[in-house]
């Protein structure tokens, strides 16, 4: 299990000339164990500036490092925007992707008038209006069991189809922060940012609750234009059928702010 502050990184999957997430582990685990070539598996391909606290992989190893001893031996050379949780053995059937479950994600707002720095770079700040988020509460229920959610998919994507289940949602305000949680059994290309731009129209009332309804329900995908900035996104948990990580390492470590409402918010 992994976390890694999505900032630096033009996301997860390799790309040419350009430093990823998967690259640099790759790197890394080649220089412990340089024995095969490596290829490092995620339970999610996270988008470029998307962070992830709970992210899952899995790679082949064959050299003398004992598994307890690979954390501490990678978070000793990866940089310091990547960490290691915790490390175990599985079969060599088990896959970190296709044997998962369930994926949550978490977006993070902030919704006061005046900006934070210290927020800028894992929350979304929209300060123009106070978001309605009983209205936002109710978009997020209808998403809930399995959908075609092609109006939440973004061009490229290899997938044959853009069914998926919607296991769980939830949103919350404390202060002028606001969370919105979602969990899938797998997630569409770019589905969350683009889900995020239609949920905050709702609850600024730009977008009628009606109108967002008709345009997911209908795969209205040239109707869905913007998409929530990406640093505002965190991967925060991988379920599978199996116990895999010790209790501790499994809590969410991403996190959340309690921020008081000034009087100046709108």
């Amino acid at each position: 299990m992994i976390q890694y502050d999505g900032s630096g990184f033009k996301g997860w999957q390799n790309q040419k000339d350009t430093i990823t997430v998967q690259g640099t582990l790759e790197e890394k685990i080649a220089e412990l164990d340089p024995i095969r070539p490596v290829k490092v598996i995620a339970a999610g391909r996270t988008d470029s500036g998307v962070h992830a606290s709970g992210q899952v992989v899995h790679f082949d190893c064959s050299g003398p490092i004992p598994t307890n001893r690979w954390a501490s031996a990678l978070n000793g050379r990866l940089p310091s925007s990547i960490k290691v949780l915790e490390a175990v053995s599985v079969p060599s059937n088990w896959h970190a992707c296709y044997s998962a479950k369930h994926r949550r994600y978490r977006y993070s707002i902030f919704n006061g008038s005046y900006p934070n720095l210290f927020l800028q770079n894992i929350s979304w700040h929209r300060y123009r209006s106070r978001l309605d988020i009983n209205l936002m509460k109710k978009a997020l229920n209808d998403l809930l069991g399995l959908h075609d959610f092609a109006a939440f998919q973004k061009a490229g994507s290899t997938r044959i189809n853009s069914l998926t289940t919607v296991q769980d949602v939830s949103i919350s305000r404390d202060g002028d922060m606001v969370t919105v949680e979602i969990q899938a059994t797998g997630f569409l290309y770019g589905m969350v940012r683009l889900l995020m731009g239609q949920l905050v129209s709702v609850g600024e009332k730009q977008l009628s609750l009606e109108n967002f309804l008709h345009r997911w329900r209908n795969g209205l995908r040239s109707e869905v234009k913007e998409a929530a900035p990406p640093h505002g996104l965190c991967l925060i948990r991988v379920g599978y059928e199996e116990k895999l990580f010790s209790k501790e390492k499994s809590f969410d470590t991403f996190p959340s702010f309690s921020l008081p409402t000034f009087e100046s918010s709108k």
